[in-house]
């Protein structure tokens, strides 16, 4: 992820954040008030912005560090609130008459919900089915704390008033967060073996499955010499010439028996459903 930085080379401040539901009038404020009263082509909007991007940086570096320690670099998730802080400043309108904290705490949140929904995830499972992973990661937490245990499923369901059944696939989903590769070593270590060789591989017999079982029912419309022709031919593999001497015609009979059969096999197959 690229790393941000503002034009002005100034250290960031250090300051933590005084509050979020309803802070007082945040640092960044009055340099966006200056940026507005600037018209849009003055060429001291630009430091102005900047030094707003720095006022607010230990605001959404607060709130980044609120979803540390869930799977995603502490880097990243700055890096992430930074970028929700610019698009916070740059759609702020001063005459509102809201602070910029006000405004800016959601859009920063949800910028950093974005990166778990969209970013994080080894395989995509629905919207729905992801913040489920992140309601039960939570409530889990709390009940944790609270009942002095490991919550159950039906803990975990009456907190968050669900029923068990769509807790246990939020947690089913939940395995899709990180995949395991295919390389992973499996075993007791002492084999080569990996994860991928206890794949089942293609059964070409399960193509024929289905023609086996309708064969039966196509094989009984033939009558008795006809069916004993095709099995001489096709389960015996003998030859025209050998199957006529088996059952005493000719070849050219045996031929024109053969074709005669399997036509009527092609009739019975294709009336199958």
């Amino acid at each position: 992820m690229l790393m941000i930085t503002t034009s002005t080379g100034r250290p960031t401040p250090t300051n933590s954040l005084a509050g979020e539901g309803n802070a007082p009038e945040s640092p960044a404020s009055h340099h966006l008030a200056v940026m507005a009263a600037l018209p849009a082509d003055h060429p001291s909007r630009p430091a102005a912005r900047d030094r707003a991007i720095e006022a607010g940086l230990p605001m959404a570096h607060h709130l980044a560090r609120r979803y540390s320690g869930r799977g995603e670099p502490s880097e990243d998730l700055a890096q992430t609130a930074a970028l929700g802080l610019i698009n916070a400043i740059d759609r702020f309108d001063p005459s509102r008459g809201v602070d910029f904290a006000n405004y800016a705490i959601p859009t920063i949140v949800g910028e950093i919900k974005r990166q778990f929904r969209d970013r994080t995830w080894d395989i995509r499972v629905p919207r729905r089915l992801q913040e489920r992973r992140m309601a039960i990661a939570e409530a889990n937490n709390s009940l944790t704390q609270l009942l002095g245990r490991s919550p159950t499923v039906a803990d975990i369901a009456k907190h968050l008033d669900l029923s068990e059944e769509e807790i246990l696939e939020g947690l089913e989903g939940a395995r899709a967060y990180n995949a395991v590769s295919l390389s992973t070593p499996f075993g007791d270590g002492t084999s080569s073996r990996e994860l991928g060789d206890m794949l089942g591989g293609d059964d070409n017999d399960l193509a024929l499955a289905e023609l086996r079982v309708a064969l039966v029912p196509a094989l009984a419309a033939l009558n008795d010499q006809e069916q004993k022709i095709i099995a001489l031919r096709f389960h015996g593999n003998l030859t025209q010439q050998e199957i006529a001497e088996q059952i005493g015609v000719s070849q050219m009979h045996v031929s024109r028996l053969l074709a005669r059969a399997l036509a009527k096999l092609r009739v019975q197959l294709s009336a199958i459903p």
